[in-house]
């Protein structure tokens, strides 16, 4: 079974919009890939969520903020990485911890949209890949 790290923009794309995201988070649900998260990601995903254009896409689809916060804790393995010792994504350094996430999850890929985070291309053998990348590569 495949372990991931999922950066946020995966998941809101995943739970609001059809496509690539959903696919994969569709894969969480059913235990096909383990999906690991922490609680800074967790944090993260709140403050997202909060952005006045995601409030109202939301309200749109008619899933909460709370919706999409339960969600994740039910089918993400939430774990406690240790901080990088150095700064990785000197783009973002805020990126940082979703890799020390993926690293303490001795995950098989980090899955994100994110520019800064798709640049660095491999951390400590774990490839940074598209969500559409992955889902390639995993069938």
């Amino acid at each position: 079974m495949k372990r991931i790290v999922c950066d946020t923009n995966v998941i809101v794309s995943g739970l609001l919009w059809k496509g690539t995201p959903r696919r994969l988070l569709e894969y969480v649900e059913t235990g096909k890939i383990t999906m690991f998260t922490s609680r800074i990601l967790l944090e993260e995903l709140d403050r997202v969520l909060r952005y006045p254009k995601l409030v109202s896409v939301f309200e749109k689809s008619g899933v909460g903020r709370q919706d999409v916060l339960r969600w994740l804790v039910q089918h993400g393995s939430l774990i406690m990485p240790k901080p990088l010792d150095s700064v990785v994504v000197t783009a973002d350094p805020s990126d940082d911890h979703i890799l020390a996430c993926a690293v303490a999850a001795s995950a098989d890929a980090i899955v994100s949209g994110d520019k800064h985070l798709l640049d660095v291309r491999l951390f400590r053998g774990i490839p940074i890949k598209t969500a559409a990348r992955f889902l390639q590569e995993f069938k």
